[in-house]
């Protein structure tokens, strides 16, 4: 498989922190979209290498493997012992009175049979009789990806099961590896690219990891304040008013958004605007007493 830069595809720099790589991911995906392109088969390919380069750098772990492996970053384990074995080896020459060390022809040889005989150097022949990488859509609301969730698809005949992480977001592709159709000639099985289609049909506006509602306050506890209950995803929760609180105040409850994708633990913002209704109908003595306030402001 020919080396990908990551980096590249989002068109962001080595030194990119995790907001910059959300942001160019957002981006580039919204402009390749399939509904944005449709029958455009270059757009595609690119959407594919967006998400896969979105998957692996957005990961911490993950791209610490691949800033030191590149292509071969799935592997990183695999190195690290063939390297022990190495250090290893070569400290029993050093021992023994010889030229310590294992050359690269060496240190290739000692992966490649980790693979059945297939070195680091000569797996790219492995892409020749790849089978063919298969596509599908999976329609989800947003409450049921506010929580990691197992699942099993039916995909060409074959039952699937896979785990879909906390904070998917809508567009967004995962690719499973070795899930598609079967290789020849001994290459490698095909992948499965599953796109998410999130329906949103619940009170919030998610943007990202952050979420946002609108609360209608009566003018009396605007005026006076006290305390309200508000539902969020995780459950209510008790909200305190000020007093003199204004049409369009925006409130922000710190960690109450949503789950960050892929990382435990740790979640978005949801931010409350407040809405005051003034009220209607009012009585005789309502309007008598309002007329009162008038008079002392």
């Amino acid at each position: 498989m020919a080396y990908i830069d990551y980096y590249k595809v989002l068109g962001i720099s080595k030194s990119a922190n995790q907001s910059d790589i959300k942001k160019a991911y957002r981006k580039l995906a919204r402009k390749y979209h399939p509904d944005l392109n449709p029958n455009d088969t270059i757009a595609e390919k690119k959407f594919k290498e967006i998400n896969e380069a979105n998957e692996v750098l957005s990961n911490t772990e993950n791209r610490k493997k691949y800033d030191a492996y590149g292509e071969n970053w799935q592997h990183a384990e695999d190195y690290e012992k063939a390297k022990q074995q190495q250090k290893k080896y070569g400290q029993q020459r050093a021992y023994q009175g010889t030229s310590g060390g294992y050359s690269q022809e060496d240190f290739s040889d000692i992966f490649g049979a980790m693979f059945g005989g297939q070195s680091a150097g000569n797996q790219r022949s492995q892409a020749y009789g790849k089978g063919q990488d298969f596509n599908a859509k999976l329609q989800l609301n947003l409450k049921d990806v506010y929580t990691s969730q197992k699942q099993t698809l039916t995909i060409y005949n074959r039952n699937i099961r896979i785990t879909i992480p906390a904070g998917v977001e809508n567009g967004q592709i995962i690719k499973i590896k070795g899930h598609g159709a079967k290789g020849t000639n001994g290459a490698a099985n095909g992948d499965l690219y599953i796109e998410f289609s999130i329906l949103n049909n619940s009170e919030f506006k998610r943007d990202g990891n952050n979420l946002y509602t609108s609360q209608d306050l009566d003018l009396y506890k605007a005026l006076l304040g006290g305390e309200i209950m508000l539902n969020t995803f995780s459950g209510k929760v008790k909200l305190t008013v000020k007093p003199e609180t204004q049409n369009g105040t925006k409130v922000k409850l710190k960690g109450k958004g949503f789950p960050k994708y892929k990382s435990d633990g740790q979640f978005g913002d949801l931010y409350v605007t407040y809405h005051i209704k003034t009220p209607t109908k009012l009585t005789k003595k309502e309007k008598e007493l309002f007329t009162e306030l008038s008079k002392l402001r």
